[in-house]
């Protein structure tokens, strides 16, 4: 009953916080928060992974899968003109009625993320490193389905501002060829914007649960992993998904820590490595977070490396990148170069999860200066 008792409060806590971004979970997770019978559900999966939106994740598979047609038109991402009132108890009738699969899927499954987003401020860096360096050989750690190793098959658009919702401002640079997939981004400061989308010579991705873009369930659970009211990130992931199966990215199955040397390894000979991590480390223990710093560190000391990095410091504490507040829960842009074996470490600036808007630093907010 205790564990019951702190499920239900997990799952108010989370109704509150997200109702300004995603007022349908906000509404089921109230309505899961008064219910013990669907709130029990939870207790399937392991007690590391009693996350609210991994029960709100499993019911959306359901949806997307066409077996709760009365629950998806309350969806913003399946329908143009939601029905609106109570959703809850459709989503009550859902859960319980597949109450034992949901009971399977919980035990095994976790939330994943392919935010491809976060390639729009990933992009400038990886542009200044491919000037400096010469053409990159891209390796993404935790790279789920591989998307973010499309960078260069997406249309790119800067916006001045905190947000990127003017579609005719004069002063927007957009970067790329016309794709089915168009990132925006609003930028402040002094964001270096590239003229054209850098030279990939190789890219590879790393994940111990890597998705296979041609597999329908796995895909499905990838789509599910988005939250419903963001449909604009729902519809940009399908498109990437479509993009990714005209040619599926290379990913290999193995370990952040274990295999990341070896993974570099592979792709060293085509270019200048660039290592990425988005909101990984989060993932991994402080513990396995040193280890993973620790083997960065060895290969720089035998070669010219990048690390590019998009994470939260508040959650990812053995990161190098400097913080300006104890505990930082903003998400930090930041780069660890080694170069002649030699060390230097750069915070570039701060940006949205999901790669709405960038920030860049100002000079005194660096640690050192940048290798460029």
């Amino acid at each position: 009953m205790a564990d019951l008792s702190e499920l239900r409060r997990r799952f108010r806590e989370f109704s509150a916080t997200c109702m300004p971004r995603a007022p349908l979970y906000a509404l089921l997770a109230a309505g899961i928060a008064a219910d013990p019978d669907v709130a029990r559900l939870m207790l399937a999966a392991p007690p590391e992974q009693h996350n609210p939106t991994l029960l709100l994740c499993a019911v959306h598979d359901i949806v997307l899968r066409g077996d709760a047609p009365r629950l998806a038109a309350f969806y913003p991402n399946l329908t143009t003109v939601p029905v609106t009132g109570d959703p809850f108890p459709f989503f009550r009738e859902t859960a319980l009625a597949h109450a034992d699969e949901l009971g399977a899927t919980l035990a095994v499954r976790r939330t994943q993320t392919n935010e491809i987003g976060r390639c729009a401020v990933l992009l400038p860096v990886l542009a200044l490193l491919a000037a400096e360096a010469g053409p990159v050989a891209h390796v993404d750690v935790g790279a789920s389905a591989g998307l973010n190793l499309l960078l260069d098959r997406y249309h790119y658009r800067y916006e001045p501002g905190r947000d990127a919702t003017r579609p005719h401002d004069p002063t927007v640079v957009e970067v790329g060829a016309p794709s089915a997939v168009e990132l925006r981004c609003g930028i402040r400061g002094e964001v270096p914007i590239p003229t054209a989308v850098p030279a990939v010579a190789a890219s590879l991705g790393l994940d111990s649960q890597p998705i296979d873009v041609t597999d329908e369930a796995a895909v499905r659970w990838l789509e599910a992993c988005v939250w419903p009211d963001q449909a604009d990130r729902f519809a940009r992931l399908r498109a990437a998904i479509a993009i990714a199966r005209e040619a599926p990215p290379a990913i290999r199955r193995g370990d952040a820590v274990d295999d990341v040397a070896s993974t570099l390894e592979l792709v060293a000979g085509a270019g200048h490595v660039v290592v990425s991590t988005t909101w990984v480390l989060s993932y991994l223990s402080e513990d396995r977070q040193r280890a993973f710093v620790a083997e960065l560190d060895a290969c720089g000391a035998a070669r010219d490396l990048s690390w590019l990095s998009a994470e939260s410091p508040a959650q990812a504490p053995a990161l190098p990148i400097p913080t300006t507040a104890e505990p930082e829960h903003i998400s930090v842009l930041g780069l660890v170069t080694w170069r002649g074996g030699r060390r230097t470490v750069t915070r570039l600036g701060v940006c949205h999860p999901h790669g709405y808007w960038l920030q860049w630093a100002t000079p005194t907010a660096a640690a050192s200066p940048p290798p460029w």
